[in-house]
């Protein structure tokens, strides 16, 4: 490590990544030049140790201070304390480098040439069910979905965007299909949904019949009035449970229903054949849905006690190490070690973990979802690539 960063921590308003601009160089390269001492390739040594001493100095640094600026650091008590405090800044990021998410992220060919990569592991990844991860979380909520899609009942899947839950419907379907199980999946388009008239438009129960009547019984006119389509309804699912088929309707963005449908599908769910249920319904939407189905929510209370309610979680300590081993082991990839060091995945972790001031818990908020996650490794490969390191470690991740 070099004298410069204990400089740079010392100056108030001032981060690594202005001094990184001043001197053009991406916050990566200058993270590799002041932690490790490693010059950039496409830059002059001069040219750039001149810039950095120019900012500095205008930043009111004396020049006898920047004397040794570009010297690694020794083992003397005072510059061993140095060394502290410039370790504790790195841990916790100034106010201007707060934690975002990435926008999705390509891998560029010279990025899969140095790392041997075939493809990105991260698009276009699940091509079969053997290619969807399962944690314990997952496991749960994917064989909740299969009771519910078999057996009937109502069930919500709230979770972030990104956080899988379109893979685990398309999951359910293959599964559904390969198994070859009679059950008849009903999926209303859900296109221009909103919750309220004013937004848009909202889905109605009619259009729910209208959508099972197309899925059940294709051939059949549907019934003009709604008293006798709901009949038809009712009638058309009976037949085809002693014909024995299951039905289950998913409803996609459902945290954009409206309140008065999310009162009829108790409703639905009370349909029956004698004591068979006859649909199941399976609501996935974001974590508004969650609030939607809130038990303080006396609009919809009779639906909240019929309701298996299950939140998609964020990768959990063990789960992102086994995540990024999974979807790399798929690219043809036998060793993780070989992509990204272990402190490289707890700095990761702390990237995207964010704190509210409104918590109390010092443990802040995960945002390691596997899409927040995989845009953000795929940048940080293409950072290392970039800087010619051999792998992701945890000063290339701080740097992204």
């Amino acid at each position: 490590m070099l004298n410069l960063k204990t400089i740079i921590d010392g100056l108030e308003g001032v981060s690594q990544r202005m001094v990184a601009d001043a001197c053009g160089l991406s916050p990566a390269g200058f993270s590799e030049l002041v932690n490790r001492g490693a010059w950039p390739k496409r830059k002059g040594m001069g040219e750039v140790r001149g810039l950095i001493v120019d900012f500095l100095l205008a930043q009111g640094v004396p020049r006898e201070k920047l004397e040794d600026a570009f010297v690694r650091m020794g083992v003397r008590k005072r510059e061993t304390n140095y060394c502290h405090q410039a370790v504790s800044a790195a841990a916790a990021p100034k106010e201007e480098e707060t934690t975002m998410l990435l926008r999705r992220q390509g891998l560029f060919p010279e990025t899969k040439r140095h790392f041997r990569l075939t493809r990105n592991p991260f698009i276009n990844d699940v091509q079969d069910p053997a290619d969807v991860f399962m944690s314990q979380d997952i496991r749960y909520v994917r064989e909740a979905m299969y009771a519910t899609a078999r057996h009937g009942g109502l069930m919500a899947v709230a979770g972030e965007s990104g956080s899988g839950k379109t893979i685990l419907r398309r999951d359910l379907l293959e599964r559904l299909q390969g198994e070859g199980r009679p059950v008849l999946v009903i999926e209303p388009y859900v296109l221009g949904m909103e919750d309220t008239e004013r937004l848009g438009k909202t889905l109605r129960s009619t259009h729910i019949a209208e959508a099972i009547l197309r899925t059940v019984v294709p051939l059949e006119t549907v019934a003009a009035s709604p008293e006798a389509r709901f009949r038809q309804v009712h009638r058309a699912l009976s037949a085809s449970k002693r014909a024995g088929n299951s039905h289950v309707l998913i409803i996609e963005e459902a945290h954009d229903l409206s309140t008065p449908l999310l009162k009829h599908l108790k409703r639905y769910i009370e349909l029956t054949d004698g004591l068979a249920s006859l649909l199941g319904i399976l609501l996935i939407g974001q974590t508004e849905l969650k609030t939607k189905l809130s038990e303080s929510n006396y609009q919809v209370r009779e639906v909240v006690q019929r309701c298996e309610l299950v939140e998609l979680p964020p990768l959990r300590n063990d789960d992102l190490h086994a995540y990024l081993r999974f979807k790399f082991s798929r690219a043809g990839v036998d060793d993780l070690a070989k992509i990204i060091s272990d402190d490289g995945i707890e700095a990761l972790r702390a990237r995207l973990t964010v704190q509210h001031p409104s918590q109390r818990s010092r443990d802040g908020v995960s945002l390691c979802y596997p899409l927040a996650v995989g845009n953000f490794i795929v940048a940080a490969l293409n950072t290392a690539a970039e800087l010619g390191v051999p792998i992701v470690n945890a000063d290339v991740i701080r740097s992204v």
